[in-house]
């Protein structure tokens, strides 16, 4: 079951936040949007997010992206991205000074 959007942000009820207005529009759990809006919110925000971070990308993790939409399954992709988002917030990262071994 999904949980409401205050589940995982510092949204609190009538706060007059943006996430107070997204919640009234599109629902706590974002019921009220289609899994294509969904997931382009979720490419927006992370791309976002990708450009602000330090660091670049090594070349491989490229190849590994493409690999990874051209050979598994639409659930397993999905599988992916809850666990990679669930890392960006709350796991270990290589530190952003340390020198990346590139392929």
């Amino acid at each position: 079951m999904s949980k409401p959007i205050g589940h995982f942000t510092s949204y609190s009820l009538n706060d007059g936040s943006l996430l107070e207005s997204l919640q009234e529009e599109y629902g706590p759990t974002f019921e009220k949007m289609t899994k294509r809006e969904k997931l382009f919110l979720i490419s927006a925000l992370a791309a976002q997010l990708c450009d602000q971070a330090p660091g670049r990308c090594r070349d491989e993790i490229y190849v590994v992206g493409h690999q990874a939409n051209s050979s598994l399954p639409v659930g397993d992709r999905e599988g992916l991205i809850e666990a990679l988002i669930n890392q960006v917030r709350w796991g270990r990262s290589l530190c952003d000074t340390e020198v990346l071994p590139m392929k």
